[in-house]
């Protein structure tokens, strides 16, 4: 099962010390907890011996790293690191990280700030040919996973225009005409007609017609609302993933010496 180291510094001995209580309190053990302080047990040239901080944290920690925690410890840091397997550095990560670690690498926390982070994993270096027991060989496979992010990219915008359109419209209305009629009868009792009346004479009658008068008038018929909804959905990313795999072949000492 792979493991790892998790490394947090303590600007003070009662969070170093606190961490502590707090790992064993979830139920790792003491023997893969390590403190390192400026007791007196280890000389100043050994804490800032980058070989000093190899030995513990593995061949792979940078000069400038060693260099940091050794700095660090001999202002009265103390360093709390904790070999657990890999499932569970998240776990230690979590637990170390509530006792505010500080951050030896940044420039501000050295000369006196409480800036912060939390506390690092440093895995083992691979193994070499000098760890590897007598007649030992070590093949290393690995694999890809697939990491799908999100980014927001423009799908285009709606546009809401108005303007104006000529449609025909139609509507009946009843008009009024008034004409003169002129009607002619005759006449068949001449009694009384003897005094005719030869004077001319004109008469007029006003005749109407009645005309459709175009009023027009404005009324709001609707209002459209416009506003972004926003929704979400899954989508499935596929894709391919590399993964080395192992094949073990036994072959007969008769085929190796054809």
């Amino acid at each position: 099962m792979p493991h790892e180291k998790v490394v947090a510094v303590y600007d003070t001995a009662a969070h170093a010390d606190a961490a502590v209580n707090t790992l064993k309190s979830a139920g790792y053990s003491a023997h893969d907890i390590s403190v390192i302080r400026n007791a007196g047990g280890e000389s100043n040239e050994d804490l800032i011996e980058p070989g000093f901080w190899r030995r513990l944290f593995g061949r792979n920690i940078e000069l400038d790293e060693a260099g940091a925690y050794g700095q660090s410890v001999l202002r009265g840091s103390v360093v709390v690191s904790v070999h657990v397997a890999e499932s569970e550095a998240l776990n230690v990560i979590k637990l170390l990280d509530s006792h505010k670690p500080a951050d030896i690498m940044d420039p501000v926390w050295t000369h006196g700030s409480s800036s912060r982070e939390p506390p690092k994993v440093v895995v083992p270096p691979p193994t070499s040919a000098a760890d590897l027991k007598k007649g030992e060989e070590v093949v290393r496979l690995a694999e890809e996973q697939l990491n799908v992010g999100k980014r927001q990219v423009d799908a285009g915008i709606t546009r809401v225009r108005r303007f104006s359109i000529e449609r025909p419209a139609e509507v009946s209305v009843s008009l009024h005409e008034e004409h003169a009629e002129v009607t002619r009868r005759a006449i068949s009792n001449q009694r009384g007609m003897n005094d005719v009346d030869w004077s001319e004479q004109t008469i007029e009658v006003m005749e109407t017609v009645e005309q459709p008068v175009i009023n027009k008038t404005v009324r709001v018929s609707e209002e459209v609302v416009i506003r972004r909804k926003g929704s979400d959905h899954i989508e499935t990313v596929h894709d391919t993933v590399r993964q080395q795999q192992l094949e073990v072949e036994r072959v007969p000492a008769e085929a190796v010496k054809k």
